[in-house]
């Protein structure tokens, strides 16, 4: 299989404008993020995909490689989408942007389903990872799932899922980690089906497969990593790579 890595690159990030273009330890966040993918050595090659100038001359500057978008884009698998419609690949993997601490253990996990999936009937594989504290459980900013007993996504939440009405039942909550790993043809798929209502309430791409019946087989992980959401997760982030 051709594999390739696309990492959507947005410079103006609704929370943290610019985030992208912060410095950390000397280079900037999206810089990070592009040369972690790259050091996984699990990719024929790493794009970053952006509509911002800026973004683009920044890795292209460095010898990355950089496409720009020709359009206007809502979510990442339409920008990811459009700059892979003529490319002669078999999975892509959505790697965040502001993930600059993205390591090869987790997104090796996500590429072996398809490895173990002969009749291609896994569309696409994304990772989780459990949270217990009940703040970051009921973060509307924390995307939530819950599967299945062979680990295939039912249902991506910003509320709470399951309620925990009966709380002696003690069910386990998943934080969903924004890695993607498409089959090309899904993918495509995607960017030519309208939103439908539960992605528009909600405003979690990952529904939009689940809402035309698409399979997300979903791999637990156990590395959380940071997310560069915030100034703060910026600063927590800076005393890491310390």
């Amino acid at each position: 299989m051709k594999i390739i890595a696309m990492i959507p690159a947005r410079y103006a990030a609704s929370r943290f404008p610019g985030k992208l273009m912060q410095d950390l330890a000397g280079k900037p966040v999206i810089l990070r993020t592009y040369e972690a993918a790259v050091n996984t050595k699990l990719f024929d090659e790493v794009y970053i995909v952006t509509d911002s100038d800026i973004i683009y001359d920044t890795i292209v500057k460095a010898g990355g490689k950089a496409i720009m978008s020709l359009k206007e884009h809502e979510c990442g698998s339409d920008r990811i989408a459009e700059a892979v419609a003529d490319m002669d690949v078999d999975i892509i993997v959505n790697v965040q942007g502001d993930e600059p601490f993205t390591e090869k253990e987790s997104l090796d996990s996500v590429l072996e389903v398809f490895q173990h999936d002969p009749k291609k009937e896994i569309d696409l594989a994304s990772l989780m990872t459990k949270i217990t504290d009940w703040e970051e459980i009921s973060n509307p900013n924390t995307v939530k799932v819950i599967v299945d007993q062979n680990n295939f996504a039912l249902y991506f939440s910003r509320s709470p899922i399951p309620y925990p009405r009966a709380k002696e039942v003690n069910a386990p909550y998943f934080k969903h980690k924004g890695i993607y790993a498409f089959r090309k043809s899904a993918l495509m798929d995607f960017q030519r089906l309208p939103m439908l209502t539960l992605e528009a309430t909600e405003k979690i791409e990952a529904i939009r497969y689940l809402e035309y019946g698409k399979k997300i087989k979903m791999v637990e992980t156990h590395v959380t990593g940071i997310e560069i959401d915030t100034p703060e997760d910026l600063e927590r982030a800076k005393k890491v790579w310390k």
